[in-house]
């Protein structure tokens, strides 16, 4: 929750110079943070550390919340005095007027029914019944009159804004068509038409100023509110960054003592409120209170808050910034650049053209229509087109599946369209291509409608399910600030020293990764590292070393459960049987440790990030854990553990994917998420993992699977089982590095399948198992894995990225085939122990 944006959106504007200077209190205590870190010895020569030991950072701290604090009492108690006496005025201008619409009344008083100036049914009756017809259409938005006739909006039309010199004129026709019929009704001795029409205006304007003194009552009462939150949530960062423990001291010594803030001066503010909404009863609802609080409440501004994001919504931020960075350009050759933002007063954005030169003259066209991207698209969709033409394989189906596996594949590698975009062309063209066959002999095509429900049954599976339940557990953990606590609580303990820090910060984003995935962990990380940042020169070497770090140890933690990463819930819905959790774990556990440790030495010697440097530790989360957070764990606990006993279960619960229901219904149904927490899941990858699904099921059911794995056996029958396994995980490794992991799994990770499955001694999970650990062992570029392409996007205060791309290729190729070698020597003795 950004508290900056609070103050922003619910404060009243013209007073926003009198809260609480909340963005210069916070640059205060970055700025404090790098004065104790060079007291300590962080930095800096000797000369200039006597001037930050003689005054100590809480003092500063507390004199300029003194200066606040008075800014805020002394402005509250001008804004109390001039409403207090508005009140006052307001309140003998009511009394003055009930008594000029008793005066004017009585005469028509018959027994004890005293027809008022308020005309409430009468009015009401007559509303549809003005003299041409027609009900008054005025659209100025508020409707001070209707209040005086009914509690019903619009009894005598709507507003119609009245200047102060005209007080003594008559409203618009239609409310004095409505107030003369009702005078005629009530009294028959009441003539003078004008001096009531008079008093009603009065009546108007008294509702208005009732309303305006209300509004601004409440305005105090959430500045109080607002500058009270915004205390105490600068105090509680100060403690966070600078290791102090002056909240609770100054909270209770100094605001809660000062006047704004006082139970005292609420209550006094809480009953000018109630005499205006009694005012406001009188006058308007007929004594009714509750309708008189409802209709003033309408007049108020919403209450903006915001809600903690989850990892998911921070993901999408970055996704923004990065296009916001021009990363990269649309097809119609529109680049996201803030500055070429249409702003008021622009005229309209015009797309670039390009003259062309032919034969029959000159053209201009757009140059999205020339581009390199449209030309990638031509030639793919003309391999396309001849794939489905030349003669290549016997059967139709396998032919025309051929083509659109090689169609894909080329479109997923060049990324010429959005990734999900190319899966959701998958369906489409499985069913009118007829590439299904029926499951029953003689194996017939299915026709289209069949083809449809075959190839979305395909695309929601289990595996989608276990999918969902991995995002909801990471963004039930960040939203409520667990995943962080564990994560500074294990950083706290480093200490100062840059190898420890590193090797500390890479196995928290490993660890990080196996329980909220490697999509979501580096984003948590990278937050985390923030305050350490800030603290270390520019061009740091330990800044670099710890944000690819960061990154490659996510992509090693994208091995470590089956919900760890994409491609891992793609591997589980090929192997059969699927591995246990327990079975994952022995596999995977000692070949992350190894990869791990190598990788932290290789960058020890390649960036050499102890040579003078200092490190700010870090403050782990001292806040006990709530009864939220608890339930959180203990659910979380919960479902990892029944999906680690998922096979001895499966007799109750089928599939892990059933499982994973449990944290969904949980965790939305008690609102710990929200239904803007569901939109804000990646359902991009889930639109790419459930296509990638379909495509390896029609690949299967049109037998083109079957035809390659047997020509493919054909040529490696003379491999043993380890050669086997040594060339597909070098083959998977290199296709991984240049395109999605999730991709590489979705198109090799069944074909990898049907050869193990063919070889005189099958192992077909063994030769899955080691080709998912390949596809997250890829990590040689930026755009190898999320974690990379989130590292790369990475920025120092002044704009400028930590890494660039000779940084991943000179540290990342050696990590790729440094965990190559331990996968095919350690997981491969894992494998064969395990009885894969």
């Amino acid at each position: 929750m950004k508290f900056s944006h609070s103050i922003q959106f619910n404060a009243v504007p013209d007073w926003s110079n009198h809260y609480i200077a909340y963005s210069t209190l916070k640059k205060l205590i970055y700025s404090l943070e790098k004065s104790i870190h060079l007291a300590s010895g962080g930095g800096g020569d000797g000369e200039s550390r006597p001037l930050i030991q003689h005054e100590d950072p809480e003092t500063i701290f507390s004199r300029a919340l003194d200066v606040e604090l008075e800014k805020i009492a002394s402005f509250y108690v001008i804004k109390e005095k001039e409403l207090t006496d508005e009140v006052d005025a307001l309140l003998k201008e009511v009394a003055a007027f009930e008594e000029g619409a008793d005066e004017h009344t009585r005469p028509a008083t018959r027994s004890s029914e005293r027809p008022q100036l308020r005309f409430r049914s009468q009015s009401a009756r007559s509303r549809h019944s003005t003299e041409d017809g027609q009900e008054d259409s005025d659209d100025d938005g508020d409707d001070e009159a209707a209040g005086l006739t009914k509690r019903r909006r619009g009894s005598f039309g709507r507003r119609r804004t009245i200047p102060n010199a005209m007080l003594a004129s008559t409203t618009d026709m239609t409310a004095s068509t409505e107030l003369t019929r009702s005078l005629r009704r009530l009294s028959v001795t009441y003539d003078d038409y004008a001096e009531q029409a008079a008093l009603f205006s009065s009546g108007i304007m008294l509702k208005k100023k009732i309303i305006d003194v209300y509004v601004r009552l409440c305005e105090l009462k959430s500045y109080s509110q607002l500058n009270r939150t915004g205390f105490n949530k600068i105090l509680k960062k100060f403690d966070k960054i600078c290791d102090r423990r002056l909240r609770s001291k100054y909270m209770s010594s100094f605001v809660d003592s000062a006047y704004p803030f006082r139970p005292e001066t609420t209550k006094s503010l809480e009953d000018q409120i109630h005499r205006i909404v009694q005012a406001y009863a009188e006058i308007v609802t007929d004594g009714d209170e509750a309708a008189a609080t409802k209709d003033l409440r309408s007049h108020l501004r919403e209450h903006v808050v915001w809600e903690r994001n989850t990892v998911w919504r921070e993901l999408i931020g970055l996704e923004r910034r990065a296009e916001a960075a021009s990363l990269g350009h649309t097809l119609l050759g529109r680049e996201a650049d803030p500055q070429a933002t249409r702003l008021q007063g622009d005229d309209d954005l015009v797309l670039p053209t390009k003259e062309i030169s032919t034969p029959l003259g000159r053209f201009n066209l757009p140059t999205w229509l020339v581009s390199s991207t449209m030309f990638t698209l031509v030639i793919i969709f003309a391999i396309f087109v001849a794939m489905l033409v030349l003669p290549i394989m016997e059967k139709p189906e396998q032919q025309n599946c051929l083509a659109i596996l090689v169609f894909v594949s080329l479109l997923w590698a060049t990324e010429a369209i959005p990734l999900f975009v190319t899966s959701l062309t998958i369906p489409f063209l499985c069913v009118v291509l007829q590439v299904f066959l029926d499951k029953d002999e003689p194996h017939r095509r299915l026709g289209a409608k069949d083809a449809t429900a075959a190839v979305f049954a395909a695309m929601w599976t289990p595996v989608i399910m276990l999918l969902l339940g991995g995002f909801t557990l990471a963004a039930a953990l960040s939203k409520c600030y667990i995943d962080k606590r564990i994560a500074t609580f294990v950083l706290s303990k480093a200490g100062t020293k840059p190898k420890t820090v590193l090797i500390a910060n890479m196995a928290v984003a490993a660890v990080a990764s196996m329980l909220i995935s490697n999509v979501a962990a580096p984003v948590l990380c990278f937050g985390i590292i923030e305050p350490m940042l800030r603290n270390l020169p520019s061009g740091s070497d330990m800044s670099k070393a710890v944000i690819i770090g960061i990154a490659l140890a996510s992509n090693i933690g994208g091995m470590l459960s089956p919900i760890a990463s994409p491609q891992n819930v793609v591997a589980i819905g090929i192997m059969e049987p699927a591995p246990t959790w327990g079975q994952w774990f022995f596999i995977v556990i000692p070949v992350g440790i190894i990869s791990l440790v190598l990788i932290w030495l290789l960058l020890l010697v390649t960036f050499k990030p102890g040579r003078g440097t200092t490190i700010v530790p870090t403050r782990p989360i001292k806040d006990p854990f709530t009864g939220i957070q608890w339930f959180v764990t203990i659910v979380t606990i919960a479902t990892i553990g029944l999906w680690c006993a998922s096979h001895t279960l499966e007799n109750v619960f089928g599939d892990m994917g059933v499982i994973a229901i449990i944290p969904i219904v949980l965790f939305f149904g008690v609102g710990i998420l929200t239904k803007e927490d569901f939109n804000n899941f990646p359902w991009t990858i889930i639109i790419l993992a459930a296509g990638g699904l379909s495509l390896g099921k029609a690949v299967n059911s049109s037998g083109l699977l079957h035809t390659v794995t047997r020509e493919i056996t054909a040529q490696v029958e003379d491999f043993s089982l380890y050669g086997i396994l040594v060339v597909f995980s070098t083959l998977i490794l290199v296709i991984a590095t240049f395109i999605s992991h999730t991709v590489a799994a979705l198109i090799i990770l069944p074909l990898v399948y049907n050869v193990g499955k063919g070889l005189e001694e099958p192992h077909p999970n063994l030769l899955v198992m080691t080709g998912v650990l390949m596809c997250s062992a890829a990590m040689g570029l930026p755009t190898s894995g999320f974690p990379n392409m989130t590292a790369i996007m990475k920025e120092d205060p002044a704009g400028q990225r930590y890494l660039q791309v000779k940084h991943f290729i000179s540290r990342g190729v050696p990590s790729s085939i440094l965990t190559l070698v331990v996968v095919v020597t350690v997981g491969y003795g894992a494998m064969r122990v395990s009885g894969m």
